[in-house]
């Protein structure tokens, strides 16, 4: 029987890390401390400070009416009367906050300025709007506000009081965004695509002017990215005034009912671009792992192309190698709609606005915005419900827009568009 060998054993040996991150946070701990001590004492001064600022400035409201406490003044109109609380935002929350009284000699009381500016400018819908974006529930709402001091009383920081602020708030913006106005928009492109939220599908515009700077236009909810709905969203443009009076590049990614809708409310004037991108991941789709390096590398090499001559030349030699190999599928995804594909370099725009232009990306930015907005909800209760956060998400997006890659060759589109309006439907064109 052969003889088990003894397994080494280990000897502990020093090691100063463990030391050193002890001392380290022996160190640090005092600090973090301190410096949170130090910000709550900042927060309660900033209170006391500004509460007894807007004292000041209550008092000196009511004695600008009543005269000074204490002096007897014959052409006296009104008379100081004590005190009461009256509630005003502040920190995040509603705090009760005791102001002097004014009477006339009829018996009348008089508001007080001040009092009344702070009152109807109301931060706390925005502030409370604020916090959900950056990811906040409304559960955890009164939680991320830093605590007012001890002896004050205040309230609206509950869920419920949140949860309506939230509704207030995104009614508004919904409100502002639907009834915006688009007259002064000269646009030289208009992207349109659709997105799933809540089970429901919302479609969703961005047009691009001619400077190149990028203005979302319009939400619609419907069941399905059909036609029916993306014709009421086009149709709704169209009444708040947008104006499409020549040609106009339409980028898409390739859905029918996208595609339909376009065609019958704008007819020759919609110059489609279908996404470049997505007719790669179509392709994909069919083929398996080993024929994408080539396949794929070679579609992107033809868009890549400085003519929609050459370009066609690739893909067709791509297109009978597909159906030589038996991808007969393929072969059929990468020729229909291949012409679409191909518009922006019929167009004969520079390369970076091509790159922008090939492709549904922009509008892409913006869905993921509305993602990520929308994402903190976990219960939907309603259709407006939907429309308010997709508009929310629409709206933060816009804060943080750019104006596309290759916008200083704007005029190169616009004027592509305009030379080719009458030679669209020609055969030299669509070749």
């Amino acid at each position: 029987m052969p003889r088990k060998s003894k397994k080494p054993v280990r000897k502990q040996t020093y090691s100063p890390t463990g030391e050193v991150f002890g001392q380290v946070g022996q160190t640090l701990l005092p600090m973090i401390a301190g410096i949170a001590a130090t910000k709550a004492d900042l927060t309660e001064w900033v209170y006391e400070q500004g509460l007894a600022a807007l004292h000041l400035l209550l008092r000196e409201d009511a004695e600008a009416i009543a005269g000074p406490k204490g002096k007897h003044e014959k052409e006296r109109t009104h008379n100081h009367w004590g005190s009461t609380d009256g509630e005003l935002s502040f920190g995040g929350r509603r705090i009760q906050v005791s102001r002097p009284r004014v009477r006339s000699r009829s018996g009348k009381e008089a508001s007080l300025p001040h009092f009344e500016a702070f009152r109807e400018e109301d931060p706390l819908p925005e502030r409370v709007l604020n916090q959900i974006l950056l990811g906040v529930s409304t559960r955890g709402y009164e939680s991320s506000l830093d605590k007012p001091a001890a002896e004050l009383k205040s309230r609206g920081t509950s869920k419920s009081a949140a949860s309506r602020h939230l509704v207030s708030q995104t009614s508004k913006k919904l409100e502002e965004y639907l009834a915006r106005r688009l007259e002064e928009l000269e646009l030289a492109a208009l992207m349109m695509d659709g997105l799933e939220v809540a089970g429901q599908t919302v479609i969703v515009t961005l047009g691009i002017t001619i400077d190149g700077t990028k203005v979302p236009l319009g939400i619609w909810l419907g069941s399905t990215e059909n036609a029916p709905v993306c014709t009421a969203l086009l149709q709704n443009l169209l009444e708040r005034g947008l104006r499409i009076d020549e040609s106009i590049l339409c980028v898409i990614d390739g859905g029918k009912g996208i595609r339909k809708a376009l065609l019958d409310v704008l007819g020759d004037l919609a110059v489609i671009q279908r996404c470049q991108l997505h007719k790669l991941r179509n392709l994909r789709s069919y083929l398996p792992k080993s024929r994408h390096a080539y396949v794929l590398q070679t579609m992107k090499q033809a868009y890549k192309s400085n003519s929609a001559k050459k370009a066609r030349k690739r893909l067709q030699a791509l297109v009978s190698w597909l159906e030589r190999n038996g991808y007969d599928e393929a072969a059929g995804s990468l020729s229909e709609g291949m012409e679409e594909t191909l518009t922006v370099l019929k167009l004969a725009l520079p390369e970076l606005l091509r790159k922008s232009l090939a492709t549904t990306n922009a509008i892409e930015n913006l869905n993921g915005t509305i993602r990520r907005v929308s994402r903190n909800v976990k219960r939907w209760k309603s259709p407006s419900m939907i429309r308010r956060w997709t508009a929310l998400g629409v709206v933060t997006a816009e804060k943080k827009f750019h104006r596309i890659k290759g916008y200083r060759h704007m005029g190169a589109l616009v004027h592509a568009l305009r030379s080719k309006q009458k030679s669209l439907d020609s055969n030299e064109f669509a070749a």
